[in-house]
C-alpha cells in the first residue's frame, strides 16, 4: 500500500512540485542574502564616505576657533575640533594618528574601545585606503582612512570605522523570517497541490475504473465529459473508442451467428442425405449430385466472407487508370448476358479514375445480378455512369418490386434478404458496399415500392490512401 502511494501520479507530481518549490526557495534565499548584504554594505560605505566628507571639509575649509585663522599644518587642532564637535554613531569608531602614531579615538556610546590592527597598519598613509577587518570577538569592521596634509608631507591620518554586526544581525533576521515563511508557504502550497491534483487527475481515475469495467460481455460504460481541456478530449477519444468497440463487438456476435446459421442449413442438408444414402446407383449420383451443389454454396459463402475480410486490408485494391466509358460499354455488356431482361445503357461518363476495375465490376456485376433477381423476362434494365463532382457515379436501375423505407437502411447489411426466397446467402450487397468504402466512396439506394430500385455507387477519382474501416 505503501510504495503503492508513492509510486501513484498524483505523488509524483506532488513530489516534483515540491523539489521545485524547494529550489526556487533556496535560490530565493540565497539571492535575498546576496542583495540584503549587498544593501547593508552600501549603507555603510555611504555612512563611511559621510564622516570621511565631513572631516575633509573641516580640514579644507574650517577655522580653528582658538585663533579664528585656518588650521594650515595643524593637524592636532584639526582632529580636536573634529572628535569634539562629532559624534560618531551607533557602531561607529574615530581614529587619528600624528606622524605615524595614535593620538586620540572616539567610540560610539556604548562601543568599547577596540583596536583595529588593520587600521594601525595605515597610520602613515599617504593615500586614502579602505577595508574590512575581523576583530578578536569575531565582528566584522568595515574601515576607511584618509590622509590630513598638505600633498605628500601629509602627518596625520584621519580612520572611520563600523561595526558590521548590526547590519549582518538585521540580514540573519529578515533572512530567517523570510526562510519561515517560506517553509510556511511551502507547507500550505503542497497541501494545495495534493488537492489540486486529485482533481486533475480524478478523470483520470474514472478513466482507469471505466476501462478495468468494461468487458466483452458489458461496453456500456461511458466517462463524463466537462469541459474543454485536454482531459475532457481524452475523455471523448476514450468513450468515442468504445463506441466503436461496442459496435464491432455487436458486428462480430451478428457476424458469427448468421455466418453459423448460414453454414448449419448445408451442412444439415449434407449431413441428411448422407444419413439415409442407399446402396442404390441412381440414388447415391442424386445424392452425391445435390451434397455437391451445397458443398458449392458453402465455397461461395466462405469465397464471399474472405473476401469482405479482406476489404479492411490496405492491399485489397490495385488501382489502376481506367477509362470511365470503356469500364461503361464493358460493363454493359457483361451484365447483358446474366438473365434474358431488357438491358439498356442509360448513359456513358466521360473521363478517367484511378481505381480497382477488377473490383469495380464485382461490386456492380453483384448490383446486377440483384436487380435481375428481382426481376421477370422481359423487364428493363439500365446500367450508366456519369462524372459528377469530381468523382464517377455507376448505377443500376430495374423496374422490380422496390425497396420498402424501413428496410433501405440494412440491405447492405450481411446476410440480409428482403425477398424471403432464402436464395444467395445475403452477402452480395455487403460486398458492393465494402468495395465502395474501400474506394473512398459509398453506395446509395434510391427506391419506392412498386417503382422499381436504382443502386448508384459513388467513388472519388483516386482512392484513399489507406482502406477505411468498416
Amino acid at each position: 500500500m505503501r510504495q503503492r502511494l508513492f509510486s501513484s501520479a498524483r505523488s509524483r507530481i506532488l513530489a516534483s512540485y515540491i523539489v521545485l518549490l524547494l529550489f526556487s526557495t533556496v535560490v530565493g534565499t540565497v539571492a535575498l542574502r546576496q542583495v540584503l548584504q549587498s544593501r547593508a554594505g552600501e549603507r555603510v560605505d555611504e555612512a563611511l564616505v559621510q564622516e570621511t566628507e565631513e572631516f575633509r571639509r573641516l580640514a579644507q575649509d574650517g577655522r580653528d576657533p582658538r585663533t579664528s585663522r585656518p588650521f594650515g599644518d595643524d593637524v592636532e587642532a584639526i582632529f580636536e575640533v573634529f572628535l569634539s564637535r562629532n559624534v560618531p554613531g551607533e557602531g561607529e569608531a574615530f581614529y587619528t594618528y600624528v606622524s605615524g602614531q595614535p593620538h586620540r579615538e572616539r567610540f560610539a556610546p556604548g562601543l568599547e574601545t577596540i583596536r583595529v590592527a588593520e587600521i594601525d597598519a595605515l597610520a602613515s598613509t599617504t593615500t586614502s585606503q579602505g577595508g574590512e577587518a575581523e576583530v578578536a570577538d569575531g565582528r566584522r569592521i568595515r574601515y576607511v582612512a584618509v590622509p590630513v596634509g598638505p600633498g605628500d608631507r601629509a602627518t596625520g591620518v584621519f580612520a572611520v570605522a563600523l561595526d558590521l554586526s548590526g547590519e549582518l544581525d538585521e540580514v540573519n533576521d529578515a533572512l530567517r523570517l523570510a526562510s519561515a515563511v517560506s517553509i510556511g508557504v511551502l507547507i500550505i502550497a503542497s497541501l494545495l497541490a495534493w488537492v489540486v491534483a486529485g482533481r486533475v487527475l480524478a478523470p483520470l481515475l474514472v478513466l482507469r475504473d471505466t476501462a478495468r469495467s468494461i468487458s466483452e460481455s458489458d461496453l456500456t460504460r461511458r466517462i463524463p465529459v466537462r469541459g474543454d481541456d485536454e482531459l475532457a478530449d481524452l475523455a471523448r477519444s476514450f468513450n468515442d473508442m468504445v463506441d466503436r468497440l461496442e459496435e464491432a463487438f455487436a458486428s462480430q456476435k451478428s457476424f458469427i451467428s448468421d455466418a453459423g446459421h448460414e453454414l448449419r442449413t448445408p451442412i444439415t442438408i449434407i449431413r441428411g442425405h448422407l444419413d439415409v444414402m442407399g446402396t442404390d446407383p441412381e440414388e447415391r449420383a442424386e445424392t452425391l449430385e445435390l451434397v455437391g451443389d451445397e458443398l458449392d454454396r458453402m465455397g461461395r459463402l466462405v469465397n464471399d466472407l474472405l473476401l469482405l475480410a479482406k476489404a479492411n486490408r490496405p492491399d485489397f485494391l490495385q488501382p489502376e487508370t481506367i477509362d470511365v466509358a470503356d469500364l461503361t460499354h464493358e460493363l454493359f455488356a457483361k451484365a447483358s448476358a446474366l438473365a434474358p431482361r431488357d438491358w439498356r445503357l442509360g448513359g456513358v461518363g466521360s473521363g478517367r479514375i484511378v481505381a480497382d476495375r477488377q473490383r469495380l465490376t464485382q461490386a456492380i456485376m453483384n448490383l446486377s445480378q440483384n436487380a435481375a433477381s428481382h426481376t421477370h423476362e422481359g423487364d428493363a434494365i439500365e446500367l450508366g455512369s456519369s462524372m459528377v463532382n469530381g468523382g464517377a457515379e455507376l448505377w443500376v436501375k430495374d423496374t422490380g418490386p422496390g425497396i420498402a423505407p424501413e428496410a433501405q437502411e440494412r440491405i447492405f447489411d450481411r446476410f440480409v434478404r428482403l425477398d424471403g426466397t432464402g436464395e444467395g446467402a445475403g452477402l452480395g450487397l455487403a460486398i458492393t458496399a465494402a468495395i465502395a468504402e474501400a474506394h473512398g466512396g459509398r453506395v446509395q439506394v434510391d427506391s419506392r415500392q412498386g417503382a422499381g430500385a436504382r443502386f448508384t455507387v459513388s467513388i472519388p477519382i483516386e482512392p484513399p490512401q489507406e482502406v477505411p474501416a468498416r
